[in-house]
């Protein structure tokens, strides 16, 4: 019999995309994704803290999961996400498994873990580069299908005071503009005609990898792709908008 799975996805779009290539491991490696909670042997919840309202809402996701475990079919709860890498100590005991930021390729193994009983975690490090590898392209699209969201990069390097996030997501880290162009042709093969590029901020993409920034690249080469007519770009910071 399968292992049935649930998915709670919260936070920011950036968020999204990570909880989509966890469905997409989760349905190569056999394990079935339902909707219905109440019926899931496993519910993963991919969190977010970067302020308290988000913080609040992913505690109480995990309460509620809590309490499916004690009344209902669930044998496992696994937290993913900027929770689960900020506060990993303070809620280890109350959950199975807990999987940090740059661990979310690491959902199977976990998921499988908990159905045997044993107890899961894996954080990690930030020293690592975005993987250019087919987990991104096999991703499961959850939006309405015609848009997807493209994340061209991880972290952070600006450190404002108020901000939490070069410390829950690690610092600025491009993905390479080859792998960025062969997922959007794989979502454009799939019946996308919207991308909507995400990151931190997606004005200095590439300046990581190449030394200077490389977003006008970047966009010439997906105007390029067959099937995509609309590209829009999330949080770009003023300052770094150039003329090109």
């Amino acid at each position: 019999m399968s292992i049935k799975s649930a998915f709670i996805s919260l936070g920011c779009d950036k968020n999204l995309v990570d909880s989509e290539v966890m469905l997409g491991i989760c349905r190569k490696e056999g394990i079935d994704i339902i909707q219905e909670e109440e019926k899931a042997d496993v519910i993963v919840i991919n969190t977010c803290c970067f302020i308290k309202d988000a913080l609040e809402e992913s505690i109480e996701a995990i309460l509620e999961a809590g309490k499916l475990k004690e009344t209902g079919n669930c044998k496992g709860i696994i937290v993913t996400g900027c929770l689960g890498q900020r506060y990993e100590n303070e809620i280890f005991d109350e959950i199975d498994a807990v999987l940090g930021t740059t661990e979310y390729e690491s959902i199977a193994g976990a998921i499988k873990a908990v159905m045997e009983g044993k107890k899961f975690k894996e954080l990690g490090g930030f020293d690592k580069v975005m993987k250019d590898e087919k987990n991104s392209i096999n991703r499961v699209i959850t939006t309405a299908g015609h848009y997807a969201y493209l994340k061209i990069a991880e972290g952070c390097d600006s450190h404002c005071t108020y901000c939490v996030i070069p410390s829950l997501r690690g610092p600025y880290r491009s993905r390479s503009m080859e792998s960025l162009v062969e997922e959007a042709a794989s979502l454009a093969e799939r019946g996308v005609k919207e991308l909507i590029l995400v990151a931190q901020d997606t004005a200095v993409y590439g300046i990581d990898i190449y030394g200077e920034s490389r977003l006008d690249k970047l966009l010439e080469k997906l105007c390029q792709i067959d099937g995509i007519q609309w590209i829009r770009l999330l949080y770009c910071y003023p300052e770094n908008i150039t003329d090109k």
